[in-house]
């Protein structure tokens, strides 16, 4: 039997069942629907995209998987020097891992012994921000903050290594000035949080951090498994504040299988590069690197960059806006948008019961949480597909 995820089995009801997709559409035996959360914010070319297909079968055709302990191949090569010309600044030394969660495991654990390394054993702890979300394993349950997903930690006792703040600079300020001898990194989302409630801050915020990682001799780590390959409206958020380490995953193989890379700059590679062989990094996930991982993801990039996907992104944004203008009901709080990204937050969980059935029998998959109602939209859906997201969106407040 399936154990599926953040669902208490005792009296789920029964998930929709998927015998096809194409496009942007997912198929059931009854319906045609709209996947308008690009399958958990990962499927960016939609579903069946046969340049990617075609990548992962020609690697099939030489080998499926061979470990980089002692080895190496192609494709990850080819990725890395991807990866190295495409992403910005001195962000160069790729270390693979599996997934998101996984990779931001690797950053946090990185960022921890760059310090030890140098012999400084007192930058024990870690600055997050308040609602923050970075995945389901332990370090990065403990570096988030919200108790909807990680209130198992509270069986540990207060948290001892890592401090919350808000996004404001003050608060941010504050931190730094009082914590930073003991801080190895400052991790956060950068402009989106996603499943802490697709909150959204401003860039300026990003900006004084560099400027205070710098100062006091801190990492800061930019998690763009959510917010990188054009969510925020920008490529990554990385191109316009540099982190030190960028944990990328979701889009990076276009959706079509797991993967997740940790890219470090310079300053942090060579805090590992060494002839001590205590210096080295200890870590080895058994697929980092998957051939046919790289293969998409190599394919992925190439789709991204000649199919011109920024213009598109910025376009969404447009209409996203366009059709939400004036749109009032009591019960919402909020409408947030930032690039192929919307969200509505109502004022109580209830105004939110049965949306998701809703939905599906109006012909789109949604996945509302708490009292969050939002769309990631895949990069290939048209404007009509989009319009009729939005209207079943504000369907759901004027059916009564």
């Amino acid at each position: 039997m399936i154990w599926y995820p953040y669902e208490q089995m005792k009296g789920m009801k029964a998930p929709y069942e998927i015998i096809d997709a194409e496009g942007v559409y997912l198929y059931t035996k009854d319906k045609k629907l709209i996947d308008s959360v690009s399958s958990w914010w990962c499927m960016i070319h939609g579903y069946k995209n046969r340049e990617i297909n075609d990548a992962i079968k020609s690697q099939l055709d030489k080998f499926a998987h061979v470990m980089l302990g002692g080895l190496t191949h192609e494709a990850a090569r080819k990725l890395s020097d991807k990866l190295k010309d495409w992403l910005p600044g001195d962000l160069d030394y790729c270390f693979y891992s599996d997934s998101g969660s996984v990779g931001v495991e690797v950053a946090l654990k990185m960022a921890l012994q760059y310090y030890v390394n140098s012999g400084n054993l007192k930058k024990t702890k870690v600055l997050a921000l308040t609602h923050a979300y970075h995945g389901d394993t332990f370090k990065a349950m403990e570096v988030g903050d919200d108790e909807d997903y990680h209130f198992i930690l509270e069986a540990y006792g207060e948290k001892k290594d890592c401090i919350h703040i808000d996004t404001d600079i003050p608060a941010l300020e504050e931190a730094f000035e009082r914590y930073h001898e003991a801080l190895n990194c400052f991790i956060v989302e950068p402009l989106l949080q996603g499943a802490g409630g697709m909150r959204m801050y401003g860039m300026e915020f990003l900006k004084r951090a560099r400027e205070l990682c710098d100062q006091y001799d801190v990492l800061l780590i930019f998690d763009e498994v959510a917010t990188g390959f054009g969510r925020t409206g920008y490529r990554f958020v990385s191109d316009v504040v540099l982190p030190d380490i960028l944990v990328l995953g979701k889009a990076l193989t276009g959706g079509y299988i797991g993967h997740a890379v940790t890219v470090a700059n310079h300053k942090v590679y060579n805090g590992f590069y060494s002839d001590n062989p205590t210096h080295a990094f200890m870590h080895g996930p058994t697929f980092m690197g998957n051939a046919l991982a790289c293969s998409a993801a190599l394919k992925s990039i190439e789709l991204f960059e000649k199919g011109n996907y920024m213009k598109r992104i910025q376009r969404y944004e447009v209409i996203m806006r366009r059709e939400m203008e004036g749109f009032y009901d009591p019960r919402i709080a909020d409408i947030r948008i930032m690039g192929g990204c919307i969200c509505i937050e109502v004022t109580e969980e209830k105004v939110l019961r049965g949306y998701q059935d809703y939905a599906y029998q109006n012909g789109v998959f949604a996945r509302p949480f708490l009292k969050y109602l939002y769309a990631m939209i895949p990069y290939i859906i048209r404007e009509e597909e989009l319009v009729k997201i939005l209207d079943v969106m504000k369907a759901w407040f004027t059916k009564d």
